[in-house]
């Protein structure tokens, strides 16, 4: 076999459109989008609200053109293979027509080696668009409900792509991925599906296209373990038994083994790495168990980490699985608005141990399964449920991202007048392709879901839950009202760091509303959420840096009051890791790939072992694979100090388990809630916590003594506190939009000290770097 790829030589020009482009030098994988960004031709998408003056780009005609020059060689098959195509696409080759597409989740195959011609050739993909051809189908089929008025369930595209409560409307155009000429004789290896077992075995499941009926060698080796036979029609299965294979596990339970599998069909090979590993999921209680082990997943949802994924590499992808490791991260939820992600995804996450929830691509809506939808629902699974089957990190297929909810309990029953809305994909046709091609793994029908069609579908006490009405409309404090399975998805939101937000808009000065807001009274929320926990900001710098705040104590309450639930509730999934452009929103990590406050708080909320004070009791939560014992400090302490009240309890927590000490008289309760603290210590672990909100302390003017080393990579910054300070945090981007810092919102006491280090390749200003806006605390806000 032989493979030409076809990346070279490409133009693009629109067709009928109003904005007549012709000749455009394009890049192939990329999108429409992309090109006229490299050719000058637009502004940045992302940036002020160019958004919406270039939604004329998804309601145009596109075609894509090369010439490339072809030679005769010995094999008997040629053909063009198109690894993704976004969406609705013609291609003709020499003039002759090869065929159509219309879903963006899915590879297509094209035979032309009768149209191939020595010399030069040329190929053409005419792009219609894909608003055009939704909408069409929408007036065919009939209206169905969604989130939004937009017509993305009646196209197999990235949902996300029409705009949502977080993302820009861009509908994209292009050749998405990789494209080019495959030359074979007599078979190739169609698909190569390896599905591996915790007991060592492997079963191979090959099928073969061909050009001869002759029996054909096949073999597959995988740690010196090989086996082999001859194959006479156009499927096979090969069985391997590899002795003492090491087990794979999630991070945090053990190590990440991984063997080379090689499958050779006559002289041609496919490689691939596979992992040995069981995994189960409890249905009653929701409980995903690795190799027999119960996990609670400390999960994050991942949504497309840009817009134009041609340009996510692997790099971009490492970078932020790194982030969600360093925070304690051990699962992603690939949500279902968004896509089927590249092998670089599933194969980092193989090597991190980083499990991965993979929701097949419907989101939000009711979705037709009338034709053509059905038989590309079923082409589409079938290709990505062979395709990731040797992933060990994937763990979960679930059929949706809340359409059972939405049926339910959103109004659309009556909407849809009995039309069809998807249930036969979630409830039948997914099911039994899972089952077919991928039996190692669990199936959910959807998410929010209780297991049973006929139960409420976002019930706490049996599946998977979503929590919305915190954000939406109550106060954060009311996750303590759930007692929950599992949570797979819920948040809060915050502005992106300054930097992002300095480079996403161009309004002078920056104001709250300069950020990307996308969601419905997404501003007023962000005020309302503040309660009574924080003051009312007065300017934009106290605006930013309190909502930053408030994101970051919202999700550390609700996730320390999940996990202190361990093991009747075995998992959380926060909304949500990344983002992709500058935006205000959900996310840990802003579309520039800055850290928010919300990272560090994460950091500290998802690490193995967590020390929290909630309803009157110090709860260890310890998920390590050790005991976690030691002596429990209690101090009530007035804020200039001064100890009120001291207690020591021995504590002994169990290997994956919760431990709840009720705090002893003395310290349980204050003489003078404005002016007093309660602080936790086990170990290195500490909490300082008050017995009123914030915004009923009477926090002292601030006084510290701060200042800047420079270091090599850097500055050391170091704060002694005179008074306490509470939520000291150091913004370094301020200064210089590369710079980070390593720890963010620690509470002093009088007399203690931090030293941030901050990395940047610029010389800084040591005053500025110590000195407001860059260096904040809620003393000044709150006395302000």
């Amino acid at each position: 076999m032989t493979y030409h790829p076809l990346h070279a030589g490409w133009s693009l020009s629109s067709d009928g459109s109003s904005h007549e482009l012709d000749g455009v030098p394009a890049t192939v994988p990329g999108c429409v989008h992309t090109d006229l960004l490299a050719a000058g031709l637009i502004d940045d998408p992302y940036l002020d609200g160019n958004e919406h003056r270039l939604s004329w780009i998804g309601r145009t005609d596109w075609t894509y053109r090369t010439t490339f020059t072809w030679s005769p060689d010995e094999h008997e098959r040629t053909d063009l293979v198109c690894e993704g195509l976004d969406t609705v696409a013609t291609l003709t080759l020499n003039g002759t027509r090869l065929g159509d597409t219309a879903n963006q989740h899915r590879s297509y195959r094209f035979p032309v080696r009768h149209l191939l011609r020595e010399g030069d050739n040329e190929l053409v993909v005419r792009f219609g668009s894909a608003y055009a051809y939704a909408e069409e189908r929408r007036a065919a089929l009939g209206e169905r409900p969604g989130a939004y008025d937009e017509p993305y369930p009646f196209i197999r595209k990235m949902a996300c792509n029409f705009g949502w409560d977080w993302g820009p409307n861009v509908v994209t155009a292009g050749i998405w991925r990789p494209i080019g000429l495959e030359s074979w004789s007599r078979a190739r290896l169609a698909e190569v599906r390896p599905i591996a077992r915790a007991d060592g075995t492997v079963e191979v499941s090959v099928r073969v296209e061909r050009t001869t009926e002759e029996p054909l060698d096949l073999t597959a080796e995988v740690a010196g373990v090989t086996a082999e036979q001859r194959v006479e029609g156009r499927a096979a299965v090969l069985a391997l038994q590899v002795p003492g294979a090491g087990l794979w596990w999630p991070r945090g339970y053990g190590d990440q083994p991984l063997y080379d599998l090689t499958v050779r069909l006559g002289a041609q090979e496919w490689r691939g790495r596979i992992g040995f590993r069981d995994v189960e999921l409890d249905r009653e209680a929701f409980k995903l168990k690795v190799n027999g082990v119960p996990v609670f997943v400390r999960g994050v949802n991942w949504i497309p980490d840009d817009c134009f994924p041609s340009r996510i590499t692997r790099d971009r992808l490492a970078e932020r699985f790194g982030q969600a490791t360093a925070a304690g991260v051990n699962l992603l939820r690939v949500w279902g608005g968004g896509r089927y992600e590249s092998e670089d995804f599933y194969d980092l996450a193989d090597e991190l141990g980083l499990l991965v929830w993979q929701d097949f691509p419907f989101a939000c809506a009711a979705y037709p399964e009338e034709e053509p939808f059905r038989s590309e629902v079923e082409a589409e699974a079938r290709q990505n449920v062979a395709r990731l089957a040797p992933h060990p990190s994937l763990v979960l297929w679930c059929g949706n991202n809340e359409n059972l909810e939405g049926h339910a309990d959103w109004g659309w029953q009556d909407r849809l007048g009995g039309r069809s809305w998807g249930a036969g994909f979630y409830h039948d046709l997914l099911p039994s392709i899972v089952a077919e091609l991928d039996p190692t793994r669990p199936y959910w029908p959807g998410s929010p879901y209780s297991g049973e069609p006929l139960l409420p579908p976002n019930d706490p006490a049996s599946g998977t839950i979503h929590i919305w009405d915190v954000w939406n409309r109550e106060d954060y404090r009311h996750y303590a009202a759930y007692r929950p399975r599992f949570v797979a998805e819920f948040g809060f939101q915050g502005p992106p760091a300054y930097a992002t937000l300095r480079r996403g808009s161009s309004d002078e000065p920056l104001t709250p509303d300069s950020s990307h807001q996308k969601a419905v009274d997404g501003q007023a929320k962000l005020l309302r959420g503040l309660g009574d926990h924080l003051p009312q900001p007065g300017t934009f710098d106290d605006w930013h840096y309190l909502t930053q705040l408030n994101q970051a104590r919202a999700m550390a309450f609700g996730i320390e009051r999940f996990r202190s639930l361990m093991p009747y509730c075995m998992g959380t999934i926060v909304w949500q890791l990344n983002d992709c452009w500058p935006v205000t929103s959900w996310s840990a990590i802003d579309g520039d790939g800055r850290r928010k406050p919300l990272w560090y708080a994460l950091r500290r909320v998802y690490a193995d072992r967590l020390l929290t004070v909630q309803d009157g009791a110090a709860v260890l939560v310890n998920d390590a694979a050790e005991p976690w014992s030691g002596e429990l400090h209690l101090v009530r302490q007035s804020l200039d100090g001064r100890p009120l009240a001291k207690e020591v309890v021995a504590v002994h927590a169990a290997p994956r388990s919760v431990l709840r000490v009720a705090l002893p008289p003395s310290v349980a309760g204050p003489d003078d809630p404005a002016r007093e603290l309660l602080v936790a210590r086990l170990g290195g672990e500490r909490v300082v916590g008050g017995y009123a909100e914030d915004t009923a302390v009477a926090y002292p003017e601030a006084a510290y003594d701060a200042h800047a080393e420079r270091i090599p990579g850097g500055y050391r910054v170091t704060v002694t506190a005179a008074t306490v300070l509470r939520e000291l945090a150091l913004f370094p981007d301020r200064l210089d939009p590369a710079a980070s810092v390593d720890e963010q919102l620690v509470t002093l006491l009088p007399g203690e000290s931090v030293v941030f280090e901050v990395t940047t390749g610029r010389e800084l200003d040591t005053r500025a770097l110590t000195a407001f806006p860059v260096l904040r605390c809620v003393n000044e806000v709150v006395r302000s």
